[in-house]
Formats: structure tokens, C-alpha cells, sequence
């Protein structure tokens, strides 16, 4: 193949929900990337199957589209906080970003985390005020906000000087002037055109070349992506393997070697400086290493990220149910599997605790964990995992915990409910905004007070609070934050829950589990209404008497059980707890089954 005329490399950036995905699936429309009679699914983009079904973007992926003659590089990144460290790397295979914001909801804290990641890259960003369409667009209103926050962000005059279109994803078009007559994509595309630099392409150079991304093929093996910067990538050459921080390295030939084509991998002979590469054939190729010349080694500077704020510890399940439903069950599959996803997830980070079958895992967040987590029980292993904690570290000689930035989108008449609410949890009030019927607020707040926050806001708003996030800072210890007030009911003996015992002990409070369930000693079936946990039986059945069978119940009226998500069972959970993991349960349990023992180590943790 001969070297591309033009090239252009860009990365969508966005909030959750602004419409990176959906715009992708317009441009590729407006391209002609795929047939006209080629049956091609929404958001094509969202191929993992957590993406489709949360709706939202979890994994960084690329794609290419010609227009004009012109090769554009895409990269669609994470809109959720958790997964900002898909964000910093990919944004090193891109000379600019298109930066989509809500017509509606303005910037919010993903969008101020993207641009300055952006900004300290020397990017320049292209805006697009998407969702134009909205009954309650307000898009002057928003371009100030965007002006605002790369004020604020410390952008340079050249950066505050962007190029800016109106437009809308999912209806395909996109225009200079929010009043013009809405026609097709022709605006976006000769905005990128014009205002991406095109990257340098300096062929004959030593070839330097630097993993961004992994992925995995049964055939190839090990696949690395990422951008040529400089120099020509050939199939069957060999290269050495290196990174800033080791002094030696390894050397292997290239075993396959791909471009993109719109959303497909085609083989390439060669791929020249400025362009994004697929390369197969290096086992030992991870994330942030360079392929050089063997007889000239010059390895590009490390690829570094934000610190993780939270962490979780993985045990070994050890319950009476344990290894009934899941398929990988020993310390040795679980610490295999975890390594594999800190290897193509660099924000991800494992240690070994004192315990032989416990491993700390430390990422961004609640959902971050979750999604691993999630992907880990469908792939059928079983195990267990405990409350998490924020990480704390030394700043200038005192001791840090993580800050975030946190933007609450909830109606007018229930945001007092909620400056109340996050009050107690030690978040300070940044910003209060009226946008229509609903009121945005922002706080700054320890990340551990937003640990269990996004269930609580539901409930206070009647489901209506959006919540999102993004770290801030590391400041010293904001103080004690008030977390589960209520005690739990926790099951006395093992069996199946009947419905006559549940209907005995509905005053007790909310039970998590139906009849029939099966249950054992020591697993957490309720919440209580009191402070302090509260074994009971819920296997009790109605006795055989002279009068009347067994089997006949007075039709027993049950409340529904209270079921949870992953997350809000992550959310839930207590020093004292674990949650057990199996491809087909979610089970709440006390760390120490019996309830005899739990008072005596009770008593011994208690000060004298």
C-alpha cells in the first residue's frame, strides 16, 4: 500500500450521555463506510455487552473513515469518570479532540476532566454543541459555559480561539449557526478538516511506535493498538520491545500487522508515521512500551495516569454454598484472571495482601470495580469481594484522601433534600444553577462520601437525581461520614426461606429474599429497622396439627424483597460483610458466619 495523502487523528470526548456514540454512527452514515443495503446496529461502536446494555461507552475503541481523500482517525473514549484512564492513554493517539457537550445539561464533571487531560496533552479542542433538537436547548447559554470552563482550565489564546458547530447525532446533521436550516454532517466534517493538524509523517525516521491499548485474537494472540509516531511499521521486520524503565529488552518479528477500515481490521504491508496501528506478535508488549529498531533503541516516555482512589479486596469464596454455581473457583484462577484485566487496564492495579487466597484491586471507582467484577461472574468465576475504601496517601507530610468534583441534575422541589443529604457527608457546595424545572448543583466532596450516594439520591428525589462525578484532588481527612444507619437481619440456620416464616417477621423490617430462596447461617437476608444486627429464622415452617396440614398457609401477604444491582450491593455492604460473587447470585453475608462467634469478636474489637 502507498502512503495515505492525508491523515487526521481525533478523539470524542464527552459527559455520559451527550452522544459520542450516536454521532459516530451518523458519520459513518454520512461517509459512506458502510453499504446502503448493510445492516449495521445503533451505536455499532458499544460492542462489549455491559456497553449496550448500561448504554454507556466502558472501553476506548478505534475506527477510520475516508472523506475527501482524507483518512480520519476516531477514537470513542469513556464517559463515565471510572473509566478516565482509557482517556489519558488514548488521548496520545490523537492530535486534537472534538469535544461534545449537551444543549441542555452544559459541561459537566467528565467534560472539565477530558479537556484538561486535552489541554496538558497540547491538544486543541473542537466543540460541538450537540442535542440541538431539545425543547429546552439553550445553547448560548452553554457556548459561555464551554468559554468559561476553558478560562477556568487555563487555556491558551489559540485553544480559547475553537472552531464550533451546532448539531445533532442521532438526527444526522450539523450546522455553523444553531439557527440555520439543519442539512447533513458537511459542517462537522469541514470543521475536522480544516482545524485537526495533520500529523507528522516522517516515514524514513527510526520507527517508534507505542502501545496504547491491548485486546486479545485466538488466532494472533496478543494485539497491540496504537499510533506510529514516527518511522514505518513492516510486516515479518523484527523490532525490540522497550520502555524508558528497563535496560534491557526483548526482540520478535511482526506477526500480523492491520489498519482500520471503518469499524474492521485489514491487513496492511506497511503503515507509515502519523497513522494508528494494529500490531500482533509480541506476548511480552504491554501498555506504554515502544517498538524500536533492534539497533536502535529510543523508547517514548512512559504513558502516565491519575492514581486509583479506591480499592476492594477479592477473597476466595469460603461459603457453605461455595462452588455449587461457579465454574473457576481457586485463588490461583482468580489471581490469573485479575492480572489479565490490570494488563489491558492500566488504571487497574493488583497487590497481594497478608492473606494467601485475598488480593487488593485498586481503580477509579465504584463502577469501574463493578464492571470488572461484572465481566469476571460471567465468565463463570465465583468468589467474594468486601466493602470498598477510598485510598489514602501522604501530601506534604499529611495525610490525603481523595476529593471529587460532584454535578447533581434533580427537580427544583426535592434539591434542599439533597444539599442536605450531601451536607452530612461533608460535601461543600460549589455552584447552585436553575435550569428549567430542574436545579444542577455541584459540590466538592470526599470520594468515600459519595460511596452508597447515587442510591440514597434516587430515594430522596422519588428516582428523578442524575448523578455524576470526577476526582478533584487530595486534601486532608474531611472528618467521619455517616454510612448505613440500620442493622441487617442475618439468616440462623441453613435451608430454603419459606413464606410462612417471612410472614412472621415482616415487622422486623425488609427482607432481600423471596420463599424458596436457599439460605445459610450467617447470610445477611434483611435489613433491620433497629441499629444492631438481629439473627432470625426464615426456614420456619407451619406445623402439622390435628386440625390442619402443614402445607395450608393462611395466604400469607409478603412484601416484595428489595433486590440488588452489583453496584448497590457494593454500596451496601459494611466493614463486617462481604458480598459473594457467582455467575448466577449476588448474596450479602457476615464475614463471620456464626452468630455466637461474631459477638465474642465483637466484644474484642470494642475499646476498654
Amino acid at each position: 500500500m502507498s502512503a495515505p495523502r492525508e491523515i487526521r487523528n481525533i478523539a470524542i470526548v464527552a459527559h455520559v450521555d451527550h452522544g459520542k456514540t450516536t454521532l459516530v454512527d451518523a458519520m459513518f452514515q454520512y461517509a459512506g463506510t458502510f453499504r446502503a443495503n448493510q445492516q449495521v446496529a445503533e451505536r455499532v461502536m458499544d460492542s462489549d455487552a455491559q456497553e449496550r446494555e448500561r448504554g454507556i461507552t466502558i472501553l476506548a475503541k478505534n475506527t477510520a473513515i475516508e472523506y475527501k481523500g482524507t483518512r480520519i482517525n476516531i477514537v470513542d473514549t469513556p464517559g463515565h469518570a471510572d473509566f478516565g484512564g482509557q482517556v489519558e492513554r488514548t488521548l496520545s493517539m490523537a492530535d486534537a479532540v472534538l469535544l461534545l457537550v449537551d444543549s441542555f445539561e452544559g459541561p459537566m464533571p467528565q467534560t472539565r476532566f477530558v479537556l484538561r487531560k486535552a489541554f496538558e496533552h497540547g491538544l486543541r479542542a473542537l466543540v460541538m454543541v450537540n442535542k440541538i433538537d431539545r425543547p429546552d436547548a439553550r445553547p448560548n447559554d452553554v457556548l459561555n459555559e464551554i468559554f468559561d470552563l476553558f478560562v477556568d482550565l487555563g487555556a491558551h489564546d489559540e485553544q480559547l480561539e475553537f472552531p464550533v458547530v451546532y448539531g445533532s447525532g442521532r438526527d444526522g446533521y450539523a450546522m455553523h449557526e444553531f439557527d440555520h436550516e439543519p442539512k447533513d454532517l458537511k459542517p462537522l466534517f469541514e470543521m475536522l478538516l480544516k482545524h485537526i493538524p495533520a500529523p507528522p509523517m516522517d516515514a524514513d525516521a527510526p520507527l517508534q511506535f507505542q502501545a496504547v491499548t491491548l485486546d486479545h485474537d485466538d488466532f494472533v494472540g496478543r494485539i497491540a493498538i496504537g499510533r506510529v509516531q514516527r518511522g514505518t511499521l513492516e510486516t515479518g521486520k523484527r523490532y525490540a520491545v522497550t520502555h524508558p524503565d528497563r535496560s534491557k529488552y526483548s526482540s520478535a518479528p511482526i506477526k500480523g500487522l492491520f489498519r482500520y477500515e471503518g469499524l474492521a481490521r485489514v491487513p496492511a504491508e506497511k503503515v507509515y508515521a502519523g497513522d494508528i496501528a494494529v500490531v500482533a506478535g509480541f506476548e511480552d508488549l504491554n501498555i506504554g512500551d515502544t517498538l524500536c529498531p533492534v539497533d536502535n533503541p529510543d523508547p517514548l516516555p512512559a504513558i502516565t495516569l491519575d492514581e486509583p482512589t479506591l480499592s476492594m479486596v477479592f477473597y476466595v469464596n469460603n461459603s457453605p454454598f461455595a462452588g455449587k454455581e461457579g465454574k473457576f473457583v481457586t485463588s490461583r484462577q482468580i489471581l490469573d484472571r485479575l492480572q489479565r484485566a490490570s494488563a489491558r487496564d492500566v488504571a487497574l492495579t493488583i497487590a497481594q495482601t497478608g492473606a494467601a487466597e485475598a488480593y487488593e484491586v485498586m481503580g477509579r471507582g465504584v463502577m469501574h470495580l463493578g464492571v470488572l467484577i461484572e465481566n469476571m461472574r460471567r465468565e463463570g468465576y465465583e468468589f467474594a469481594v468486601g466493602k470498598p475504601h477510598v485510598i489514602v496517601k501522604e501530601v506534604n507530610g499529611r495525610m490525603c484522601e481523595p476529593y471529587e468534583r460532584a454535578s447533581i441534575e434533580v427537580p427544583t422541589n426535592f434539591a434542599g433534600k439533597v444539599i442536605e443529604y450531601l451536607g452530612r457527608r461533608r460535601g461543600e457546595m460549589l455552584s447552585l444553577e436553575p435550569l428549567s424545572s430542574m436545579s444542577k448543583l455541584e459540590f466538592k466532596i470526599p470520594s468515600r462520601g459519595l460511596i452508597g450516594a447515587r442510591t440514597a439520591l434516587l430515594t430522596l428525589s422519588q428516582g428523578e437525581a442524575i448523578l455524576s462525578h470526577v476526582f478533584e484532588s487530595w486534601e486532608p481527612d474531611g472528618g467521619p461520614i455517616p454510612r448505613r444507619t440500620s442493622g441487617v437481619l442475618v439468616a440462623d440456620r441453613t435451608g430454603d426461606v419459606v413464606a410462612y416464616a417471612l410472614d412472621g417477621l415482616q415487622d422486623r423490617g425488609e427482607f432481600f429474599v423471596s420463599p424458596g430462596v436457599p439460605v445459610y447461617e450467617g447470610m445477611i437476608v434483611g435489613a433491620n429497622n433497629k441499629d444492631d444486627d438481629l439473627p432470625l429464622n426464615v426456614c420456619r415452617t407451619k406445623k402439622l396439627t390435628n386440625m390442619r396440614a402443614a402445607g395450608r398457609d393462611d395466604n400469607a401477604k409478603i412484601a416484595p424483597p428489595r433486590l440488588f444491582s452489583l453496584e448497590e450491593a457494593l454500596e451496601y455492604v459494611e466493614d463486617d460483610e462481604l458480598l459473594e460473587v457467582t455467575p448466577t447470585s449476588l448474596r450479602l453475608r457476615k464475614r463471620v458466619l456464626n452468630a455466637d462467634l461474631r459477638k465474642k469478636s465483637q466484644k474484642r474489637v470494642q475499646p476498654t
